[in-house]
C-alpha cells in the first residue's frame, strides 16, 4: 500500500490547514511571478507569436481557427490563446496581459506542488518543493515569458499529482474527485499543447504501475466517467476546427505530432545530450542538492522500490520526460520543463529531512559549494561581454553591476552562515537571494534584446493612416503586428506561416509577395512603410528604381517609407 510519510511541521506543532499555507505562499510568490511582467518589450519570435494569435481572435471574433498574421496557424491548440484573449479584453493588448497567464500558471504550479508535496510527504516538504520550483532558474524564467510550456507543465503535473494521491484514497467521493481531476487536467493539457498532454501522463502512470506491480491499487480508477469527462473537455474544439478547416486533421495530428517527433522536418535536431546542461543549469541554484536527493530517494535500489514507491513515481516521471524528448528529432530548450515539479518534490523531501538535522554534513558541504559558486559568478559577471553592440552594453551595464552585486552578497551570506553551521538560515538566504536576482534580471534581459521592433512600431503607429501598407521585408517580425494592432504584408518570406499561406492562396497572394511585386508597389502613389533588418536592405537600397526615406533605426532594425 502507498503510505503517507509524516515529519514534524516547521514549528513542531500541529500543521495548519492547507488553505492557510496556500494563501501565505501565494502572497510571497505573487511578487516573484508578477513583478517581472513589466518593463520588457515582447521577445521575438515566441512572445510576439503567442500575443498576436489571441489579439487576432479578439479582433475577428473567431476562436476556433487560430491565425497568425491573418493566416491559419494549427501548430498548437487554443487554450492559452483563449486565456490570453480574455486577458487582452480585461487589460488591453499590453505586455503585462500577454504574460499574465504564463505567470499565473507559474504561480499555480508552485501552489499545486506545495499541496502535492504536503499530501505525499508532509508540510515541510511541500513548502520546500514550492520554494525550489519558484526560485529555480528555468521554471521561473519560463513563467515570465509568453509561452505555452509552463501551462502544459502545470496541467500535466496536476494530472500526475492527482493520480498518485488518488491511489492513497479508499473508494468514494475523494478518490473519484481526484481521478476526475486526473482526467480533466490531461484534457486541458491537450488543449494547451497537444497530445503530449495525454500521452505523457498516461505513459508515466502506466510505467510506474507496471514497474511496481500496482495493478490492484488502480481499482477503481473510473475509466468510463473519466474518459467521458476528458472527451467532453478536449474533443469539441478539435471537432469544430476540423469542420471549419478540411486541412486541419492532417497538419495538426500528422505533421505537428507524428512527423515533428520522428523526423527532422522542423530543422530542430540536436544531439542526445542536448537537455543535460539545460536540466542542470535550469535547476540552479538547487542543483547542488540534486544528486544527493535522487540517491536518498532511491535508497535500497530496485529491491526497495516498494518501500520507496512514491519516490520511484517521481523519478519515473522525470526520467521518462527527459528520455522522451531526448529521443525526439525536434528539440527546443523548454520541452523538458514538465519534469521540474517532480524534481522539486524530490529536492523538497531531501531538504525537509535535512532541515530536521541541520548539523548534517550532507547539507553543509553543498551549501558551501553553492556559496562559492554564487560569489564567483558575481565576481565574473562584470567582465563578461554579454552583447557586442556598444549602445546595448551601455544600457546593460548598470543592471549587470546590480545582478553581479546580488550574486556576491548572496554568496557571502550563504558561505558565512554555512561555515557557522547556521544551515537553516543559509537555506533561507539561498531562496531570498535567488528571488532578488530573478527580479533584478528582468531589466537586464530587456537591455540585451536586439530583436524587438517596439520603438519602430510605436513610431510607425503614430503615422499610419487608413490605406497605408506595412511590409516586413525578408522576414516576419512577430511583435510588429501586436504593437501596430493590425496584420502586415510580408516580402520574400513564409517561415512557419507557409501552411496557412498555401491553404488559402486566394486570401494571401496579395499579402505575401516577392521582391519584384514589392518594388512595383513601392513606386505607386499609396504610402508604404517597411521594417527590415539592416543587413537585409543593403542590396535593395542601392537599386536605381528604388527610392526611400529612413524614418528610424533601432539596434538591428530599420524603418523606411516610400515618401
Amino acid at each position: 500500500m502507498l503510505t503517507r510519510v509524516r515529519s514534524p511541521s516547521i514549528s513542531g506543532s500541529t500543521s495548519p490547514p492547507y488553505w492557510s499555507d496556500l494563501w501565505k505562499l501565494a502572497l510571497v510568490f505573487v511578487v516573484l511571478f508578477y513583478s517581472v511582467l513589466f518593463g520588457r518589450p515582447l521577445a521575438n519570435p515566441d512572445e510576439g507569436r503567442y500575443a498576436e494569435i489571441p489579439r487576432e481572435m479578439v479582433a475577428t471574433g473567431d476562436y476556433v481557427t487560430p491565425r497568425l498574421n491573418g493566416v491559419k496557424y494549427f501548430e498548437k491548440p487554443p487554450l492559452v490563446y483563449w486565456l490570453t484573449a480574455g486577458a487582452f479584453r480585461v487589460f488591453g493588448v499590453t505586455e503585462f496581459a500577454a504574460r499574465f497567464w504564463p505567470a499565473t500558471f507559474g504561480l499555480l504550479g508552485a501552489l499545486i506542488t506545495y499541496a502535492a508535496g504536503r499530501a505525499i510527504y508532509d508540510r515541510l516538504t511541500g513548502i520546500f518543493a514550492a520554494t525550489i520550483l519558484s526560485t529555480c532558474l528555468y521554471y521561473n524564467g519560463l513563467s515570465r515569458i509568453a509561452l505555452l510550456d509552463v501551462a502544459v507543465t502545470v496541467l500535466m503535473s496536476a494530472a500526475l499529482f492527482a493520480f498518485i494521491i488518488a491511489l492513497r484514497q479508499p473508494p468514494g467521493g475523494t478518490r473519484r474527485g481526484l481521478f476526475w481531476a486526473f482526467y480533466a487536467s490531461m484534457a486541458l493539457a491537450v488543449l494547451s499543447k497537444g497530445l503530449i498532454g495525454l500521452i505523457l501522463p498516461c505513459a508515466i502512470a502506466g510505467l510506474w504501475v507496471l514497474a511496481l506491480n500496482r495493478w490492484s491499487q488502480l481499482r477503481p480508477f473510473y475509466p468510463f466517467s473519466g474518459a467521458l469527462l476528458l472527451l467532453a473537455l478536449a474533443a469539441p474544439w478539435h471537432v469544430l476546427a476540423a469542420r471549419a478547416n478540411p486541412d486541419f486533421l492532417y497538419f495538426y495530428f500528422v505533421h505537428e505530432h507524428f512527423l515533428r517527433f520522428t523526423t527532422k522536418i522542423h530543422d530542430r535536431y540536436a544531439p542526445w545530450w542536448y537537455f543535460v546542461p539545460i536540466l542542470l543549469g535550469g535547476l540552479f541554484p538547487w542543483v547542488v542538492f540534486f544528486f544527493q536527493a535522487v540517491w536518498q530517494s532511491l535508497a535500497g535500489g530496485w529491491k526497495a522500490r516498494i518501500q520507496n514507491e512514491t519516490a520511484w513515481f517521481l523519478v519515473i516521471w522525470a526520467v521518462f520526460i527527459f528520455l522522451f524528448f531526448s529521443k525526439s528529432q525536434s528539440k527546443l530548450p523548454p520541452y523538458i520543463i514538465p519534469l521540474f515539479p517532480a524534481v522539486a518534490v524530490l529536492l523538497g523531501r531531501y531538504l525537509a529531512q535535512a532541515w530536521q538535522a541541520p548539523d548534517s554534513v550532507s547539507l553543509r558541504s553543498p551549501l558551501i559549494v553553492l556559496g562559492v559558486l554564487l560569489f564567483a559568478l558575481g565576481v565574473a559577471l562584470p567582465w563578461i561581454k554579454i552583447v557586442r553592440d556598444p549602445s546595448m552594453r551601455t544600457d546593460l551595464w548598470p543592471w549587470q553591476l546590480l545582478v553581479s552585486a546580488l550574486f556576491v552578497l548572496a554568496g557571502v551570506a550563504v558561505n558565512q552562515l554555512a561555515f557557522r553551521r547556521k544551515l537553516r538560515a543559509a537555506l533561507v538566504a539561498v531562496a531570498f537571494g535567488l528571488a532578488a536576482i530573478l527580479i533584478a534580471l528582468n531589466p537586464a534581459i530587456a537591455a540585451t534584446d536586439k530583436r524587438s521592433t517596439k520603438p519602430l512600431a510605436l513610431a510607425l503607429k503614430a503615422q499610419l493612416q487608413p490605406g497605408d501598407r506595412v511590409y516586413a521585408f525578408h522576414n516576419y517580425f512577430q511583435d510588429l503586428p501586436v504593437y501596430l494592432g493590425r496584420t502586415i504584408d510580408v516580402v520574400d518570406y513564409l517561415g512557419e506561416m507557409e501552411f496557412g499561406v498555401r491553404s488559402e492562396p486566394e486570401k494571401t497572394r496579395d499579402r505575401f509577395i516577392d521582391l519584384a511585386a514589392f518594388v512595383q508597389r513601392w513606386g505607386q502613389p499609396a504610402r508604404c512603410f517597411a521594417v527590415a533588418r539592416k543587413g537585409d536592405v543593403a542590396e535593395l537600397f542601392v537599386r536605381s528604381d528604388f527610392s526611400y526615406v529612413v524614418l528610424g533605426e533601432f539596434r538591428d532594425q530599420i524603418l523606411f517609407a516610400n515618401r
